[in-house]
């Protein structure tokens, strides 16, 4: 086994796109309406990883990025659990990014309409938590999630 995935899989190639939404640009002219963002475009041979403890790890990271410090404050995954997950490996053979940063770009004729114009950010934001109805009382709320 090389790198956790079977020697004969010849993997699958793929395409994956990923883009997170920064703002909405408003401008005069709803044809100059645009978005803040950024974006990458990956293309790749995907290749199941089916070393368990590269698989584990690779689920507890994915754990960790979303909300840090829960990977080690939760049970992992069982065997029936390991097995009905698939985890990928993507080996890179071309990446390109793109972002749009910026005010709106209205034509000067528009300059002096009486429109509002400018950016409404956008950014997601964690509510306060809602305990489980089977939570035991008493239970504090980790420190990682007063943080949010």
């Amino acid at each position: 086994m090389a790198g956790g995935t079977a020697e004969s899989d010849p993997g699958l190639a793929v395409c994956v796109t990923v883009t997170h939404v920064d703002g909405l640009v408003l401008a005069k002219s709803a044809f100059h309406h645009s978005v803040n963002y950024r974006s990458v475009v990956v293309h790749g041979v995907a290749r199941q990883v089916v070393d368990e403890d590269e698989k584990v790890a690779a689920l507890d990271a994915l754990v960790e990025h979303v909300v840090p410090g829960r990977a080690a404050d939760s049970r992992r995954a069982n065997a029936k659990e390991l097995a009905a997950t698939a985890v990928l490996r993507l080996d890179l053979r071309e990446v390109s990014a793109k972002t749009r940063t910026g005010g709106p770009n209205d034509d000067p004729e528009d300059l002096a309409l009486p429109y509002w114009t400018g950016v409404l950010p956008v950014a997601p934001v964690y509510g306060a938590p809602i305990p489980a109805d089977s939570l035991a009382p008493g239970t504090p709320e980790p420190a990682y999630l007063s943080t949010r």
